[in-house]
């Protein structure tokens, strides 16, 4: 029967088991509700978010990887303050996670370079070789775009974010749940909390 909510997992060990499970899910499929998170940084003492893609999950060492224009204000902060949040939701789940993160931004070396060259033979790479900065300003009737060849790198950069605390909400029917969960997959570290 459709619109049921899944069935309830029980233990934290499930829990933290299928959130990891779901997590290396979601670049692999266009369609997964965490493909695209929130990216909550700091800028300047405030607050600063935004949509990202998820493109990789390594769910062994507990971390997740986004591409990004080197260019971009979270990059600039991201080195200013390495600490950020991802959250996501699944309204198939009735799930809400806040991923605390450690993020190491890449833009050179084997970490942008390998990817560098799988996304340069796609129309994505466009996104990365501007001459504009994102969010920069554009002349009336301008228009962003590519000057640099694809061989070049561009502004390609990669987040790569270590997932160092997990706070888990389920909304239910029975109930609502909330867990707070150690890092990467396999960690035992987690205990229930309040909603």
């Amino acid at each position: 029967m459709t619109g049921l909510p899944p069935p309830r997992l029980e233990t934290l060990a499930e829990i933290h088991a299928a959130i990891w499970r779901e997590l290396a899910r979601a670049p692999l499929d266009r369609h997964h509700e965490w493909r695209t998170p929130t990216l909550a940084t700091v800028r300047e003492g405030l607050p600063d978010a935004r949509t990202v893609v998820l493109r990789e999950v390594d769910a062994s060492a507990g971390l997740l990887r986004v591409f990004s224009d080197s260019r971009a204000g979270k990059v600039a902060q991201l080195d200013a303050q390495p600490q950020a949040v991802l959250v996501m939701w699944s309204r198939r789940l009735s799930w809400q996670l806040r991923l605390r993160v450690a993020v190491t931004v890449h833009t050179d070396g084997l970490a942008a370079t390998s990817r560098w060259v799988r996304l340069s033979q796609s129309p994505a790479a466009r996104d990365y070789l501007a001459p504009q900065a994102p969010g920069e300003w554009l002349a009336e009737g301008a228009a962003a775009g590519p000057s640099v060849p694809a061989v070049d790198r561009g502004h390609f950069a990669v987040l790569e974010a270590v997932v160092q605390h997990i706070d888990w909400l389920e909304l239910h029917p029975d109930g609502h749940r909330r867990a707070a969960l150690a890092g990467p997959a396999g960690a035992v570290d987690a205990r229930w909390l309040t909603p």
